[in-house]
């Protein structure tokens, strides 16, 4: 696995020769400035930038991410237009971005058809991709499918001075033998739009013991940047807006000044801070999760309610601004092609 990983890591870093986008953040000034990833501030999905200066630690670069792009095995559907021109975006930008992560969730019923569509979109991108699965992409045949496609489904590798990490978030206990259920049918139970019949998701104990051994050695002033499908913090668990490990994740993190975790899974503005971690959701490019009936005690920060007759509408991307002076830290900002943003928000979230 981690041959494998290094392998990619060496791809990544072939393709470290672009500046960033113009962006110098320090995290103790918190001065931070938006607006300035290429093409246009509302014309691109999903996409993630990573600034910094004046640290040794990490050089200057930016990346995009997309994510829960929900393919159909049907041919012209509506997600494959959105999906295209949030690959198109990111080949537009300028400067291009060093590499695009992938946040789970490719297909919607993990069919060869759907995975064979989301490979071929994503084979357009002109910079190398790391992705991970979501549960969507996994219950038909437990992660063949898409392990023939996409290989490890959980990696790292480090770039310019921060660790990146991606992790299987949406692994469950067996809930189809004992009930007989078909292939069609376990994937039918996780793909529920509250996905609370096939228990409680996890990474689970070979990724923690994964985990553990990757991050030995490094030292706690390293910056370290993790991706999961699901969110490390326990947002809404019976929608499974949670991964039932995260408390073993962030202790294993927790010798770190600091991490940054993003997700995939709930399609929405939403934000933590637990400890060494922020934590932000990603928007996605097919449909926006309505939020569930909990008031968050903090940031009280909601996107504005999305307009059903626009198929663009309550859909859009992110980017984050990341810092490594004394502190690593930084600045999130969405991007949507619709007025979807209050205030508050498009002023950007800190991390």
């Amino acid at each position: 696995m981690r041959a494998h990983a290094q392998e990619e890591d060496s791809a990544v870093e072939k393709i470290s020769r672009r500046n960033f986008l113009g962006m110098s953040v320090k995290a103790t000034a918190a001065t931070f400035v938006a607006g300035t990833f290429a093409p246009a501030p509302n014309s691109f999905f999903g996409l993630a930038g990573i600034a910094e200066a004046a640290t040794k630690k990490i050089s200057p670069f930016t990346f995009a991410v997309i994510t829960d792009a929900h393919l159909h095995d049907i041919k012209d559907h509506k997600f494959d237009r959105i999906l295209e021109r949030a690959v198109d975006d990111i080949n537009k930008m300028n400067p291009a971005p060093d590499f695009v992560l992938y946040g789970g969730d490719i297909g919607q019923l993990a069919k060869p058809g759907e995975l064979d569509k989301g490979k071929k979109i994503l084979s357009k991108l002109k910079m190398p991709y790391k992705i991970i699965p979501g549960e969507h992409d996994w219950y038909l045949d437990l992660g063949k499918g898409w392990k023939d496609r996409f290989g490890a489904d959980h990696w790292s590798f480090d770039h310019k001075g921060v660790h990146f990490i991606g992790m299987n978030s949406i692994l469950v206990d067996d809930y189809w033998t004992g009930r007989g259920l078909t292939p069609d049918e376990r994937m039918g139970w996780c793909a529920e739009l509250e996905s609370h019949r096939c228990g409680a998701w996890g990474v689970g104990a070979e990724q923690l013991d994964w985990l553990a051994k990757d991050v030995a050695k490094l030292s706690p002033d390293t910056p370290v940047f993790i991706m999961t499908h699901s969110p490390l913090w326990d947002y809404y668990p019976r929608w499974n807006f949670q991964t039932k490990d995260a408390p073993q994740i962030r202790q294993i993190l927790g010798k770190f000044d600091k991490v940054v975790a993003i997700h995939g899974h709930v399609h929405q503005v939403v934000y933590n801070a637990m400890g060494n971690m922020t934590s932000a959701g990603l928007l996605s490019t097919s449909w926006p999760w309505p939020y569930p009936q909990i008031q968050l005690p903090y940031p009280s920060l909601r996107m504005n309610r999305v307009d059903p007759a626009d198929i663009y509408d309550g859909l859009g991307g992110h980017k984050v601004n990341l810092a490594g002076d004394k502190v690593f830290g930084g600045m999130l900002n969405y991007q949507v092609w619709s007025d979807l943003l209050p205030a508050n928000v498009q002023a950007g979230i800190k991390l």
